[in-house]
């Protein structure tokens, strides 16, 4: 119980290393696809694409990782991103240092 918790937290924080979270993507599109598809704004570093154990299917959002803050706002200066049809719903993630971390839980 207590590995799965450090798991869980260990997951969390590594999300916080993302550069864009991408929600809405079609059930038929593969990590390679999303890939391919955000690389013609630059170089993606990695890409997370969570799936769900009882279906076997992923959970139709992810993580995105760029190598320059410049590549990522390539990204998010087109107004729609679409994929097999779908508009791709994308946030930018806000990197946190630690010391603006620990100033928010004080």
């Amino acid at each position: 119980m207590a590995a799965a918790r450090a798991v869980r937290a260990a997951g969390r924080r590594s999300r916080r290393l993302f550069d864009i979270f991408v929600a809405e993507i079609p059930w038929t599109v593969s990590s390679k696809e999303l890939k391919e598809y955000f690389s013609q704004f630059g170089s993606v570093q990695r890409c997370q694409l969570p799936f769900d154990r009882n279906t076997g299917f992923h959970r139709r959002y992810c993580w995105i990782k760029f190598s320059t803050p410049e590549e990522v706002q390539n990204v998010l200066q087109k107004d729609s991103h679409f994929l097999e049809g779908s508009k791709l719903a994308l946030q930018h993630q806000i990197r946190r240092g630690r010391s603006q971390r620990k100033n928010q839980n004080e």
